[in-house]
Parts: C-alpha cells; sequence; structure tokens
C-alpha cells in the first residue's frame, strides 16, 4: 500500500470512529442477542438517531413482520410512543403480543406522506417521547437527515418503517438516505411444535446497513410480550432460510 493509499485509510477510519462515536451519543438500545449487538457500534441501536425497517419481500406478510420488528423495538424504550400513519390498518392485539401494549400507544394518522414526515420531525423536536415510529413510502436523503438532526437534538429514537402501495416505490428503499442502520424482516415458518398447532414466529433478520460496522444476517425467533428476540440455534437452517428469503425478494 502506497503511503497515499495509507493515510486515505487511516482517514477513513477517523471519520468512522467519529461518526460512531456522535451516533453513540445518547447510548444504545441493546437488543440482548450478543450475535446481533455485537455488529452494532456500541452494542445497540443508536438511541437519538433514525433507523430504517422493511419488509425482505414486497408481500403483506413480510411487511406485517417489518412493522412487529419496529414494535418490539419501541416496546423496550421507556415512555410513551408516537406512530405516524397515512392508513390505519395496524391490529393492536398484535402489536401487545410483541410487547407493544395499547397504552403506550398514540396514533397520529396525517392526510399524506408530506404531512406525515413533518409530524414525524415534530415530535422528535418534542422529545419526552419513547421513540418515533413513521410509515413512509418514499424518504428522500433531505428528509431522513432533517429526521435524524431531530432525533439527535432530543435523544429520541426515530424509527421509520418503509412500506409501499406499489412495486415501483419499492426501488427507492435502494437509495442513500442518513439512518443509521437499514433493516430488511423476512417471515420464515414458525417454530415447530411437537403437537398440532402454530408455534413462535420466526424472522429473518437482515442488517443491510449500519453505519461504522459491517452487515449481517440473523435468523431468530420473533418478539414475546417483553419485545425480546431469541436467536433460533440452527446455523445450517439459518444459511438456507437466508437462500430463500432472498430468492422470494428477487436478488
Amino acid at each position: 500500500m502506497s503511503t497515499h493509499d495509507q493515510r486515505l485509510a487511516e482517514l477513513r477510519d477517523r471519520v468512522r470512529k467519529i461518526e460512531g462515536a456522535k451516533a453513540r451519543g445518547h447510548g444504545v438500545l441493546p437488543f440482548g442477542i450478543s450475535e446481533i449487538d455485537a455488529r452494532l457500534p456500541g452494542g445497540g441501536l443508536a438511541l437519538g438517531a433514525l433507523h430504517e425497517f422493511a419488509g425482505g419481500g414486497n408481500g403483506a406478510v413480510d411487511g406485517a413482520a417489518s412493522a412487529l420488528f419496529t414494535a418490539g423495538v419501541a416496546a423496550r424504550t421507556k415512555g410513551m410512543i408516537l406512530w405516524c400513519v397515512v392508513r390505519q390498518d395496524l391490529f393492536a392485539p398484535a402489536l401487545a403480543q410483541v410487547g407493544l401494549k395499547p397504552g403506550r400507544v398514540v396514533y397520529v394518522e396525517a392526510g399524506n406522506e408530506q404531512e406525515l414526515l413533518a409530524c414525524f420531525e415534530d415530535a422528535l423536536n418534542h422529545g419526552g417521547l419513547g421513540a418515533v415510529i413513521g410509515e413512509v413510502a418514499k424518504l428522500s436523503m433531505t428528509a431522513s437527515r432533517r429526521l435524524h438532526l431531530a432525533a439527535e437534538r432530543s435523544g429520541t429514537l426515530a424509527l421509520a418503517i418503509r412500506r409501499w402501495r406499489r412495486q415501483t416505490e419499492a426501488a427507492d428503499f435502494g437509495q442513500p438516505t442518513a439512518s443509521v442502520t437499514r433493516w430488511r424482516i423476512s417471515a420464515l415458518p414458525s417454530v415447530a411444535l411437537p403437537v398440532p398447532g402454530v408455534g413462535r414466529a420466526r424472522w429473518l433478520l437482515e442488517l443491510i446497513r449500519v453505519r461504522s460496522g459491517e452487515s449481517a444476517d440473523f435468523e431468530v425467533e420473533a418478539c414475546d410480550r417483553e419485545g425480546l428476540m431469541a436467536l433460533s440455534p440452527d446455523p445450517a437452517q439459518r444459511a438456507a432460510n437466508a437462500h430463500l428469503a432472498r430468492r422470494k425478494a428477487g436478488y
């Protein structure tokens, strides 16, 4: 490596460390799973920062999984949760099953996504909330930067769920944003039971972007009533399911 390349690599390393320290300025929210927390700077989701979540495929099942995963994250914070939507189609009992009790959530129904982003930002600037969740189809760099800065000022956790009404909107998820982490969640076959019935739901979590870190895949058992997940124990099955999820998503 030449002297120039070495200096450039050192500079990039310093920038990553500075960005990582800034993202951790308000502390972190750990998942309590060492394999996941080890991939996140500081050992968890940075508080006072913006994070993005989307379904692994374009179907309603994966979309619901991403909403439940986000609800489980919010459930482990302290304080009230503001959930901003354009269409009110959330099922409160399902959110309660992953730890987010109805008494903790205030819903704001906006007329369109522009109004939703304004409500999202205002709530983050207000502070005093455990988390603010916003469901959006498109999220530009400018809008995401405003949300991240508002979260950074107040220390509030900002969670953006990417929901699409049509296939063409899904391509927007590949565009760069100011989010500290970006996740894709896919539904997997539930945990097998020794008797007839439906076992605990399972998800494939794809950490496709993390500032000052590396991407990774995790197969987990879905959030329980405390918002806690468990890592699925079989590495071979995790690899097979990850391959199936990628095929379903078309990449």
